[in-house]
């Protein structure tokens, strides 16, 4: 099969490898469908984040179909249509219950990774899997993109607008404009925000913003940005919900609060040390960390794609076959496309 690999900085290939085999038990063998290239894939694609060469690709999202699966597995069968979170919660320790399978304490190896490839192991796939109704010929092709954002960002955007405790009437700050910012509109909308500011400095993504749910948007950055904010919340946000992780997205979202506002991060990130004084002063909270993707999915999220109420696949404005990885990876490296779509039948 198929496979991608990081070859080096900027540079992605393809490699001819066996076919995945269930390991242990509670391991399930997924075809891919349709998957995807993430923000957090650049960092290595930049070299933000050094990796080693023929390293195997970040990539975690996936949308397949139920291959084979191992002797602990009931949940699922082959044939089912799932979506392959890129978080593996376990479903019954404290941090499951309570909602944060993200940080599940079962399963230290919890994460998706390599799943730019034609089949993939999904471990721990018992409670983690989400099976979606019916079969992939059932869904449109936009539906199917839709599908796809629930591996990873429109559930993050969500936990972003949770764990900041977004609630009807709020006025919301969302820091960032890649998949990961826009669903987090979608999320703060659900959750009832009177007013979103975006903060994008591109034609497109300002359009989609809006089209989600934003009613503002600030597009310059810095100090000013600050200002600017501040001025249209007469004082403040009520949440800020950070999607980038950069030193400057994180710096900003934690001085356009209001005194007593959450700062939902979901960024991964990148600043290896944070004054919290001010924010001490502020009272402040920060929460966040990785979604909790099969509790939202299962929950709230599945559900509202299939009755039509969100429509997060329009974040992919570009299709590539998996042959065609370097240039999907291109194509969101130079912000040619918000997210890379690709398609593997």
């Amino acid at each position: 099969m198929k496979k991608a690999f990081f070859a080096s900085k900027g540079q992605i290939e393809l490699k001819d490898v066996d076919q995945p085999t269930i390991q242990k038990p509670d391991d399930v063998i997924i075809k891919v469908l349709r998957s995807c290239v993430c923000g957090s894939d650049l960092w290595n694609f930049r070299g933000i984040n050094p990796v080693e060469a023929e390293a195997e690709n970040s990539g975690h999202e996936a949308l397949g179909v139920v291959e084979e699966v191992g002797a602990d597995i009931t949940t699922v069968q082959p044939g089912d249509f799932v979506i392959a979170p890129f978080t593996h919660g376990c479903g019954h320790c404290p941090a499951c219950r309570a909602g944060f399978d993200g940080s599940c304490q079962s399963h230290s190896d919890n994460f998706s990774s390599g799943v730019q490839a034609e089949y993939i192991r999904f471990q721990h796939g018992q409670w983690a899997l989400v099976k979606v109704p019916g079969q992939p010929a059932d869904y449109s092709e936009g539906m199917k993109k839709s599908l796809l954002t629930l591996a990873d960002v429109m559930a993050t955007g969500y936990h972003a607008a949770r764990v900041a405790n977004v609630s009807a009437g709020d006025t919301v700050v969302v820091m960032g404009d890649g998949a990961v910012g826009l669903c987090a509109i979608i999320a703060a909308k659900m959750r009832g925000a009177k007013r979103i500011i975006s903060t994008s400095r591109h034609a497109d993504r300002q359009a989609l913003a809006k089209e989600f749910g934003a009613t503002d948007n600030v597009a310059v950055r810095g100090d000013e940005a600050v200002q600017a904010i501040m001025d249209l919340t007469n004082g403040g946000a009520d949440a800020v919900l950070e999607c980038v992780g950069t030193e400057q997205s994180t710096n900003t979202a934690l001085a356009v609060g209001r005194p007593g506002a959450i700062i939902g991060r979901v960024g991964l990130p990148h600043t290896p040390k944070q004054d919290m004084t001010a924010l001490f002063y502020k009272n402040a909270i920060v929460a966040g960390g990785p979604a909790s993707v099969t509790t939202y999915d299962k929950e709230v999220l599945l559900k509202a794609i299939l009755d039509g109420e969100i429509n997060p696949g329009k974040v992919f404005t570009k299709s590539f076959s998996l042959d065609e990885i370097q240039a999907a990876y291109e194509a969101m490296d130079q912000r040619q496309a918000i997210k890379s779509y690709l398609v593997f039948d």
